[in-house]
């Protein structure tokens, strides 16, 4: 098998832009009435639309029972708005800007909105430089009172308090990483993740660039942000980390590794903010030939299968996990499209949402409680270069 020779700004292009952003279309909206066990969803859709004027944060309504997305609005959400979070009470979006430059300078940006209860819209708060170029990643702190963000191009994370009203201040830290690897893609450090452990003890960077995972301490209350001596875990040369997941048991976590299509299982030590490899497994099949890089990785609510994205193949590769973490490839899904760069499962664990960067859709599929493997629910929606999803419940129709 030979790997993959490609840029990961490559990546970023969109198929087809203009005439989606003329007229896209829902694809199969039929409305089943979930029943009572089965609560309704908001999807927030981060997209690489560049242009401001645009609308570049799109929310649909899921329905749980058919997997069919119906479209809510279309959002002013900034250029490039390509990874979001929300706070725990619905009341408030952020959004990283993943450009090169921000108000003159080079760096990307983070922007702040308060969420209208009622329609799910979006009202800008505030924005602020994230101190680096393109930002890919950004989590909250585990008591919301910070943003930890990834800066990709800048090789950095920094931090920015999130204050009472829900704005983001300027940011109050920031660590450059050095140093580099042996894959062409690796001449500089590229930081690719950012969060939280469960405990909210340490926060982990993660750097496709330098093959390591970060270890920091966050002082929440001054923002103060103080590096570990050491790097928490060390992926093999040339792997490119990308992001880091963890299992609800809290003692495991699991990386996917970008640039040699592998997932690594982890054993986490909350004490020492220390991982310990337990397996790395291809994400691919054993006969693939051809370009292939990792994006995204997800653990199933119950905590009984892992699901890792394939661009190349085009695929979501489907693990189980047994009692002791170990992992054991159970299927590869086709994403029905080009480049899954991210996807998301919803709260319950009965559907699987991946959104196709480079022909600009997003599809739906039912999760196997039992055996944990997908099938297509006939669902999708044409949408501009999709870059992240996050689902949470319908709370304008009254969910909790």
């Amino acid at each position: 098998m030979t790997r993959p020779s490609y840029s990961r700004r490559s990546f970023l292009g969109n198929v087809g832009l203009g005439l989606v952003l003329a007229s896209f279309s829902v694809v199969g909206c039929a409305r089943v009435v979930p029943g009572p066990d089965a609560p309704g969803y908001l999807v927030y859709i981060g997209t690489n639309v560049s242009a401001e004027t645009e609308n570049t944060i799109f929310l649909y309504r899921l329905n749980p029972t058919t997997g069919a997305l119906t479209q809510v609005s279309g959002l002013k959400g900034g250029a490039s708005p390509t990874y979001l979070t929300l706070d725990a009470k619905r009341q408030h979006l952020y959004a990283v800007n993943e450009t090169n430059t921000f108000r003159g300078a080079p760096s990307g940006a983070v922007s702040a909105f308060t969420i209208d209860p009622k329609t799910g819209g979006l009202t800008l708060l505030s924005q602020e430089s994230s101190q680096g170029a393109s930002p890919c990643y950004i989590s909250l702190d585990r008591t919301e009172k910070a943003v930890l963000v990834a800066n990709y191009m800048g090789g950095n994370v920094s931090v920015l308090p999130v204050q009472a009203d829900g704005r983001v201040g300027t940011p109050t830290a920031m660590d450059q990483h050095q140093g580099s690897g042996p894959h062409k893609n690796q001449t500089a450090p590229h930081a690719h993740c950012f969060l939280p452990d469960p405990a909210n003890k340490y926060d982990f960077a993660v750097d496709l660039g330098t093959d390591k995972v970060y270890s920091y301490q966050l002082d929440p209350a001054s923002g103060k942000l103080t590096n570990q001596p050491a790097p928490a875990f060390t992926a093999k040369p040339g792997a490119g980390p990308r992001h880091l997941t963890f299992h609800p048991n809290g003692r495991n976590a699991y990386l996917i590794n970008e640039l040699n299509s592998t997932v690594t299982a982890l054993t986490y030590d909350a004490a020492q903010g220390t991982f310990s490899e337990i397996q790395t497994l291809s994400t691919l099949p054993a006969d693939f030939v051809g370009e292939n890089s990792c994006a995204d990785i997800h653990v199933s609510p119950d905590g009984k299968f892992l699901y890792a994205s394939n661009r190349g193949h085009n695929s979501i590769a489907v693990f189980a996990i047994d009692s002791r973490s170990n992992l054991t490839l159970i299927q590869h899904e086709s994403t029905q499209g080009k480049t899954p760069r991210n996807f998301t499962l919803d709260p319950a664990g009965r559907l699987l949402l991946v959104g196709n960067q480079n022909t600009n859709n997003v599809f739906t599929y039912y999760i196997d409680k039992q055996s944990g493997k997908l099938r297509p629910t006939g669902q999708s929606i044409t949408i501009p270069s999709p870059m992240f999803l996050f689902v949470t419940s319908d709370f304008t129709q009254g969910g909790k």
